[in-house]
């Protein structure tokens, strides 16, 4: 059974940082794409950024140069190193993963079949 777990959201300033951190379990970790998605009030999921299980690595556009996604394989972990945070960055993010997600670059929310529960990133001064 795949299981996902978040964990380091919370409330910062506009232009501070915070790390989010994702556990998996249940499943050959290192044979999946992840990624993070965020989904604000009021609007769909959004993919944030994703990354193969060799450290290839994409972003949105709104979180180029500010996020930093990266994964470690043995321990079965999946980290978002978010740096000056900006209010529109408010929202649930997820952790998600997929064996296989069809055009994996897109970051298509149907692409990917495994999700946690998600944790809260408030921005806001």
């Amino acid at each position: 059974q795949v299981r996902l777990v978040e964990s380091g959201g919370g409330s910062v300033q506009p232009g501070g940082s915070l790390r989010l951190s994702c556990v998996a379990s249940g499943y050959p970790y290192s044979h999946f794409i992840m990624a993070w998605f965020r989904q604000a009030p009021g609007k769909g999921r959004e993919g944030v950024a994703a990354v193969t299980n060799d450290g290839t690595a994409v972003y949105a556009d709104s979180v180029k140069g500010r996020f930093t996604i990266s994964r470690d394989n043995a321990k079965k972990t999946l980290s978002l190193q978010m740096n000056s945070l900006k209010p529109e960055a408010t929202a649930v993010y997820y952790c998600v993963g997929d064996p296989d997600p069809p055009e994996w670059r897109l970051m298509k929310e149907l692409s990917f079949g495994y999700w946690g529960q998600g944790t809260q990133v408030t921005v806001s001064s």
